[in-house]
């Protein structure tokens, strides 16, 4: 079987985010990066998982600089066979989208795996946006996946349940929490990882549709306010009124 995973590079949780060029683009200077936990402890590892009870290949890739290898490099420790990084810098999710499917779209994948959404811009719209490109049919946050022959049997929660599907290969994923469990790269891994194949290949060209006018970080949170226990009237207004939760 033939695996894609998609995968983003994002800041750490813990990273001080800021903006440059008047609030018009993100300040990488002194940002900490991750590969994005939903592409890397799900989709990846479910891909891996397939490829070890089916046999096959895994192919993880990113569109992004050459600043992003070292979080491909990641992916080809913890199992991926070899990557592929698109050279561009990832403007909007719908050049992301067009990017992967230009490269999959003749390269004969039985799946593409990602993550539900970035931990960064949590927009959970590329995914869907490859699978229209591709004309693919499309599970989104799928939490549990079994395979039999050329059908994948995939559950995912819903309000007040959960949804199963049925869906025969080619198709897309997004993977969500408990699609599989977070593998460590081994010492191994790593240095495997350096003889791995690392592709570059060269952005198709694409009119951009959407233009990022202006980044703002959320209002700082106010500083704790105490309230006297027999003054209910003054905790009931600041409820309804600032925190508005009742």
């Amino acid at each position: 079987m033939k695996l894609l995973v998609c995968i983003s590079q994002t800041p750490d949780t813990t990273a001080n985010i800021s903006f440059k060029d008047n609030d018009t683009a993100f300040n990488p200077d002194g940002v900490q990066f991750i590969m994005n936990p939903y592409d890397e402890w799900y989709a990846l590892v479910r891909a891996l998982e397939l490829k070890e009870a089916v046999g096959g290949t895994v192919t993880v890739l990113n569109v992004g600089p050459s600043t992003n290898d070292a979080v491909i490099r990641k992916g080809l420790a913890i199992g991926a066979d070899d990557a592929v990084r698109i050279d561009a810098e990832a403007v909007s999710a719908d050049f992301v989208a067009f990017q992967i499917a230009e490269y999959a779209k003749d390269k004969g994948y039985d799946a593409i795996f990602m993550g539900k959404e970035t931990i960064d811009f949590n927009g959970a719209i590329v995914p869907s946006m490859v699978a229209e490109y591709l004309d693919l049919p499309f599970v989104s946050q799928a939490q549990h996946m079994d395979v039999e022959g050329n059908t994948a049997t995939l559950k995912r929660d819903i309000e007040g349940g959960v949804e199963v599907l049925s869906v025969d290969f080619p198709f897309v994923i997004s993977a969500a929490k408990d699609l599989a469990e977070q593998r460590i790269p081994s010492m191994k891994g790593i240095m495997m990882s350096r003889r791995k194949p690392l592709n570059v290949v060269p952005a198709v060209d694409f009119v951009n549709p959407v233009e990022v006018v202006h980044f703002a970080k959320p209002p700082a949170k106010s500083e704790v306010k105490m309230i006297d226990p027999d003054n209910m009237d003054e905790l009931v207004n600041l409820l309804h009124n600032e925190a508005k939760v009742i």
